[in-house]
């Protein structure tokens, strides 16, 4: 029985068990009786279902404390020296707060390793990063993903192609240079400013990434960046590509140009299925990162600054930036030297 209790003396009463406890108290109390009773300490273990030691346990604090002594206390150690300092606690969660990162990232930031990061994430309720929005940190509503995580075995097998668009800054800084009052009139409402589309290929195995802003996602455009990917990522160790997955838009879909340039490299074209965006999963969660890292992180005056910091960040990403689905490693460890 879960209480320690034989069949031959469990009663009509109803024994509660402690979550971590062995016993109940009239489970202790019984060893007690008994051994006022006169039974060899042997006889109430095998009895009872628990050990000698046991038994002797609470034979020894009825002895010294009384009946308090059986009462159930907690298992929590009376000091822990190897403890995580409160100041280092708080320096994590503030390094959380102002970098939005995960424990891997996170960790040699602050000088504290990343098993110890998550646990202060996960003891001061701090939210996992796929439930926050990437530009302001707010809690949202989880963003649907594959039942199944899968990789493929080896570089080139399949890489993930993506376009992501974002606004460009107007000269003199945009919102987060000036507040958000900046688009508050009619006037600079109505200012074109115009987008820059940003093309990225990820390798679904080492998660080499390679990205270009360009002026638009028409289907010449999308064919010549495969191009210049490819040459990329054949400068990086990646000599063939097999497969290149996309969504379903139409430059990807209906351009006679991807499907050429996807000829010339060798690989074969797969699409995703209509509505189902984490099919191309390796890119989209690449293009959070690209803006939450490059485009976001910090206050650029001009666009030319941004799009200028935008090649440093790629080579960071690729060689330095410790990736958690790599073991903290970048993804050019998973490449051969070139």
């Amino acid at each position: 029985m879960g209480c320690g209790l034989s069949k031959a003396h469990f009663h009509t009463e109803v024994l509660v068990c402690h979550g971590n406890a062995r016993l109940t108290v009239h489970g202790r109390r019984l060893i007690v009786q008994r051994h006022q009773a006169g039974w060899p300490q042997a006889h109430i273990a095998a009895a009872m279902g628990v050990s000698r030691k046991c038994v002797r346990t609470w034979i020894d604090r009825y002895a010294a404390e009384g009946e308090a002594g059986l009462a159930t206390r907690s298992s929590r150690p009376h000091s822990t020296p190897t403890k995580t300092s409160d100041e280092v606690e708080q320096k994590v969660l503030a390094g959380r707060r102002e970098h939005r990162d995960g424990p891997d990232v996170l960790g040699p930031k602050v000088g504290v390793p990343a098993r110890t990061v998550s646990r202060i994430l996960r003891r001061h309720q701090v939210p996992y990063l796929r439930e926050c929005d990437p530009m302001t940190g707010d809690v949202i509503r989880s963003s649907k993903h594959t039942a199944q995580r899968y990789e493929r075995e080896r570089p080139g097998e399949l890489v993930h192609v993506d376009v992501k668009k974002i606004g460009k800054i107007p000269d003199g800084g945009g919102w987060k240079a000036h507040g958000r009052q900046m688009g508050s009139t009619a006037v600079k409402k109505r200012a074109k400013i115009g987008y820059d589309y940003i093309h990225s290929m990820v390798d679904d195995h080492s998660r080499l990434a390679y990205s270009e802003a360009l002026p638009d996602e028409q289907g010449p455009t999308c064919a010549a960046f495969i191009l210049r990917a490819a040459t990329y990522f054949a400068q990086h160790g990646i000599d063939t590509i097999e497969r290149v997955i996309t969504d379903n838009h139409w430059s990807y879909r209906k351009s006679n140009d991807v499907r050429q340039a996807l000829v010339t490299i060798g690989a074969r074209h797969k699409f995703i299925r209509p509505h189902c965006p984490w099919q191309n999963g390796k890119v989209e969660r690449y293009n959070r990162t690209l803006a939450t890292e490059w485009a976001y992180r910090q206050v650029f005056t001009t666009n030319a600054d941004r799009l200028a910091a935008l090649a440093p960040w790629l080579e960071l990403y690729n060689t330095e930036r410790r990736h958690s689905a790599l073991g903290g490693l970048p993804p050019i460890s998973r490449l051969s030297p070139t």
